[in-house]
């Protein structure tokens, strides 16, 4: 287990290399929840994600024979790109091994920052196996994502950087593998025993709760969400028991309230995070951890996020607050009906955002037109408006979800 001067050391190997995130008071989430939250901002640092923190302080401790010999690891993205720039730092050769499924824009940054990247396996388990046999092969140092102690030390500093700047009442943190929440709840833990850590996980990367309960380590539901920098199959032998140790307790949410959380700090923080990162907010807008009258930090542990989900996340949001519809209409196909479906739109403060034809759908009649509209609206009470016209011009149409 790691030692507090572990902690200090590790702060003192990342101090002028990597920013000191700053933790932001959140006026908006703190009159909701009747309570004082913070966020602590991870997302602005290098590399998008906390992951450099554990990486910078474990090149520290490798040996000259490690360094020349070159390290390899497996990752889906925030591990990659932090072993990838600290190698860089360290002038030490880094082979990361990523699942065939990897977005571009993850393997770019991995080798924007000098990593060789090799895409092996349809899961993040199967790359970190082929990874770990390379390793051996190659002579190659293994650098874990989230087992490992000086890993976890380095972690760590976050939560000594809570404290240093708050002392809150409650820290909220997604888990992954553990080492995040390990390091952070050792950490705060040291400083005050009294204040609750508390992890967050997708319910479909459910690992460490699952183990929890078991008393065992057992592997999550499923790897099937869009949290997947937290899609870890198992927790590490190390992390399950700090965790065990130092967490006070763990919550799941799901994919939706994940995407609508990360959709609000979009919104009302103009704040941009990867699914990973709004975890620990989805928790709290579906009443998971109670904080009323708490001194709260939430950890956004990463930002780096693929910009088409985060589309379809703003359009799913937007319809689940009523700010947006989509209308399927079929017309008959004569001239100025379709101004009269427009002018019912504009007359209600709505625009139109999208509009599709398409008269070769099979339950289209002959003579008929089968229009899409995608509708920004203002409000529940400007749709029911608009539908009420919609009702007296006796079109037939569908509210399609």
């Amino acid at each position: 287990m790691i030692t507090f001067d572990d902690v200090k050391n590790a702060e003192k190997i990342i101090d002028g290399r990597l920013h000191r995130t700053p933790l932001v008071h959140s006026k908006t989430f703190s009159d909701m929840f009747n309570a004082d939250v913070y966020f602590k901002m991870e997302i602005f640092q290098k590399t998008g994600s906390f992951k450099s923190r554990g990486a910078f302080v474990k090149f520290a401790y490798l040996t000259e024979e490690e360094k020349k010999n070159g390290v390899i690891t497996a990752s889906a993205g925030n591990h990659a790109q932090g072993v990838a720039f600290a190698a860089n730092a360290y002038n030490v050769r880094a082979t990361i091994v990523m699942p065939e499924f990897t977005t571009p824009a993850k393997i770019n940054a991995v080798e924007s920052y000098g990593g060789h990247v090799i895409l092996k396996g349809s899961s993040y388990d199967e790359a970190h196996d082929y990874a770990v046999n390379l390793g051996v092969e190659k002579g190659m140092t293994f650098i874990e994502a989230y087992n490992d102690e000086k890993v976890i030390s380095g972690q760590a500093t976050i939560g000594k950087e809570i404290m240093d700047d708050l002392n809150p009442d409650v820290i909220i943190v997604p888990i992954g593998g553990g080492g995040l929440i390990s390091g952070i709840s050792f950490a705060a833990k040291s400083m005050n025993p009294n204040v609750r850590v508390i992890g967050v996980e997708s319910e479909k990367a459910d690992s460490m709760v699952k183990s929890l309960k078991e008393g065992r380590i057992v592997s999550y539901t499923s790897n099937d969400t869009i949290a997947d920098g937290i899609a870890v199959k198992y927790p590490g032998n190390i992390t399950f028991e700090m965790v065990k140790k130092y967490v006070d307790d763990v919550v799941t949410v799901n994919d939706e309230d994940i995407a609508y959380a990360l959709f609000k700090l979009l919104e009302r923080e103009k704040v941009l995070t990867e699914p990973s990162g709004a975890v620990g907010l989805a928790a709290l807008l579906e009443n998971k951890i109670d904080v009323k009258n708490k001194k709260v930090a939430i950890v956004l542990s990463g930002g780096n996020i693929n910009f088409l989900l985060l589309s379809n996340i703003i359009y799913r949001a937007l319809e689940r607050e009523d700010k947006l519809i989509r209308l399927e209409f079929k017309l008959p196909d004569h001239p100025g009906i379709m101004i009269k479906i427009v002018n019912a739109i504009s007359s209600v403060g709505a625009n139109i955002y999208h509009a599709e034809v398409d008269n070769l759908k099979k339950n289209t009649p002959i003579g008929y037109q089968n229009l899409l509209f995608t509708v920004n609206i203002v409000d529940k009470k400007r749709i029911n408006e608009l539908l009420e016209k919609l009702n007296k011009l006796g079109f037939e149409y569908n509210i399609v979800n």
